[in-house]
């Protein structure tokens, strides 16, 4: 069932409201990105993603094919989302970062599940070999 969750940045300055159904699935990977940042995420259409600030002091990094839009707080550094369009997973995407979401129960992420991703060799339908680490 879809829930709305709000999400912030450390600092505050980027601020989000989510409809999200977070026991569909979230998902860890360990590609060079998002093992550095430990990102664990969740996969959202855009239209149930909603910004709540202006988009002064937001960065955007992009790298290899230049498909995604990794978003980060230019005071605080902290990424709360990221955005694109990769065919493969349905097209348009917001991906929520799960630890910037405010006042959820740590009870209901314990209990949420969590699909790894080996985007480190592109491989990325099946789990790495070792996911404790992430």
């Amino acid at each position: 069932m879809k829930m709305t969750y709000k999400g912030s940045c450390h600092c505050g300055r980027i601020r989000f409201e989510v409809d999200a159904d977070l026991h569909v699935g979230t998902s860890r990977c360990n590609c060079s990105y998002c093992s550095k940042r430990r990102y664990w995420g969740a996969n959202v259409k855009p239209e149930d993603f909603r910004l709540m600030c202006d988009e002064t002091g937001i960065g955007d990094y992009q790298f290899g094919t230049m498909s995604g839009h990794h978003r980060f707080c230019t005071a605080c550094g902290v990424a709360p989302y990221s955005h694109g369009y990769v065919e493969e997973i349905g097209g348009a995407f917001v991906s929520i970062n799960i630890a910037c979401l405010d006042d959820v129960d740590p009870a209901l992420l314990s209990d949420l599940p969590v699909q790894y991703m080996d985007g480190l060799h592109n491989n990325w339908w099946n789990p790495p070999a070792e996911t404790r680490h992430m």
